[in-house]
């Protein structure tokens, strides 16, 4: 009964998770490729369908997340701690994923946590929801998991994203990697992936 306080989760959490989590790690592996989330939730209020399935899927007792302020309500904060129990912190700096809802700004990517040259995966990972994932301005992808090249058009994402991820790819071993949630679907960037203009 209490669930229904807290917005609805998975409806086959262990099924529903395991697919999500599947689905990032495709999307991971195969930057620019979109990946279909399946079993999704509907959240609660601002977090809904792809952006509250990644958060249950990636988010635990152990795992800070910061939430961008459409979705950091006390309605979000109860579903978060009902259903998955993660830490909510206040600086992006301090998080290992970060959630971005649709219509709010993306998180300068120096202000997240890099992660250190002894630990680089202890950096953000930032979870962004989109319009869509197609028809805005074409970026092409290179890199580990493309072979030669890999077209992106997604909407949103904003005007410097280009010169940020460039200046965050240089940065590794360090560096955010960058999962974009929309229609259903999930899409990859890893810190290892060169973007530039089509």
């Amino acid at each position: 009964m209490l669930s229904h306080d807290f917005g609805a989760g998975f409806a086959d959490p262990v099924r529903d998770a395991q697919g999500v989590f599947r689905a990032v790690l495709d999307a991971l592996s195969h930057p620019g490729v979109a990946q279909k989330l399946t079993g999704m939730s509907d959240g609660v209020g601002n977090l809904k369908g792809e952006l509250a399935s990644t958060l249950l899927t990636l988010g635990d007792h152990d795992t800070a997340i910061w939430l961008s302020p459409r979705v950091d309500t006390a309605a979000v904060k109860g579903f978060v701690g009902f259903h998955s129990g993660a830490p909510v912190v206040s600086d992006v700096a301090k998080a290992v994923f970060a959630f971005v809802a649709l219509g709010d700004a993306l998180p300068n990517l120096a202000d997240c946590n890099l992660g250190s040259q002894e630990y680089p995966d202890r950096s953000t990972t930032l979870v962004v929801e989109l319009p869509a994932l197609s028809g805005g301005p074409a970026l092409v992808l290179r890199g580990p998991g493309i072979r030669d090249t890999q077209e992106i058009s997604p909407v949103g994402l904003p005007g410097d994203f280009v010169s940020q991820w460039s200046e965050n790819r240089e940065l590794f071993p360090r560096g955010v990697d960058l999962l974009l949630v929309a229609d259903g679907q999930v899409v990859g960037l890893p810190r290892t992936t060169r973007i530039g203009d089509a």
